[in-house]
């Protein structure tokens, strides 16, 4: 059945899909701690925030925000599904240039890290994220 993206049934099936992948998946080389601020969420109030975490090697993706961050990423909730669940970086590039994508702190460090190549499982992973997302 799927879910609304970002939903908290969604998120609880995303970290299930996460684990059964975790131990396949390569060590993350490249260390950041990115506060998410997702905006126009169509269910429930206000804005969801969330964080990303690699510093412990492994990619960490929870709701709330994490002390420290190296920097804050605010987008709307179609651009963030276009991003993490479409894996369309052109809707990211356009909603960038467009002003709907605001960072804040250390942009080097996002960008290293969406230089980074996939490892052999990401696709995987996606296909299933897009298989619970309505």
């Amino acid at each position: 059945m799927p879910y609304p993206f970002l939903s908290d049934k969604w998120i609880e099936e995303a970290h299930a899909i996460r684990a059964e992948f975790q131990e396949r998946s390569p060590a993350i080389d490249h260390r950041v701690r990115m506060n998410l601020v997702v905006t126009e969420i169509p269910f429930g109030d206000g804005d969801l925030e969330a964080h990303m975490d690699t510093t412990r090697g492994e990619l960490d993706i929870d709701k709330g925000h994490v002390d420290d961050a190296d920097l804050t990423v605010t987008l709307d909730y179609r651009t963030a599904k276009a991003l993490l669940v479409e894996r369309n970086p052109q809707a990211g590039m356009q909603a960038f240039m467009a002003g709907k994508i605001r960072v804040e702190g250390d942009m080097s460090k996002l960008m290293a890290f969406q230089a980074t190549a996939p490892d052999e499982h990401a696709e995987a992973m996606a296909d299933r994220l897009r298989s619970i997302t309505e």
